[in-house]
């Protein structure tokens, strides 16, 4: 099972060439380059652990892209994506977001938990990744 998230997430991955022109293409609109890591890639989390802090002011793709490879010296099982955030006054919003680096192992994927609510007549569907059966750090 593959995890799709975010802008080229049915594409094969990204070399680093590849990556550095994405960080290009984001900061030729302006927008501001921000790195994020983690090793739950739920479809629900959206709170991923930020790499530093957002990168407003680069001139060029070279400064993110040494954060990004030190990101994923650090980090080489968890998932890491590359977000290009709009401060335009009409936006403030993330523009594009990516998956940048993947951990070498599969990726388990996710199994489908039915929830009994209170009088046993609800039911409700969820899904759980397989990695929270391991404690957190060492998913992959």
């Amino acid at each position: 099972m593959r995890i799709h998230q975010g802008t080229f997430s049915f594409l094969p991955d990204l070399t680093d060439e590849e990556i550095e022109r994405q960080i290009a293409y984001i900061r030729q609109n302006g927008w501001a380059v921000s790195i994020e890591y983690t090793d739950d890639p739920h479809p629900y989390n959206t709170f991923w652990h930020m790499w530093g802090l957002p990168m407003f002011d680069l001139e060029d793709a070279a400064g993110a892209m040494y954060e990004f490879k030190k990101c994923r010296e650090a980090f080489p099982k968890h998932y890491i994506k590359i977000n290009g955030f709009d401060p335009s006054p009409m936006w403030q919003a993330q523009r594009v977001s990516f998956i940048a680096h993947r951990p070498t192992s599969d990726e388990p994927g996710f199994r489908l938990r039915r929830i009994l609510w209170s009088d046993g007549r609800v039911q409700k569907y969820g899904l759980e990744p397989y990695v929270e059966d391991q404690p957190a750090g060492e998913r992959y």
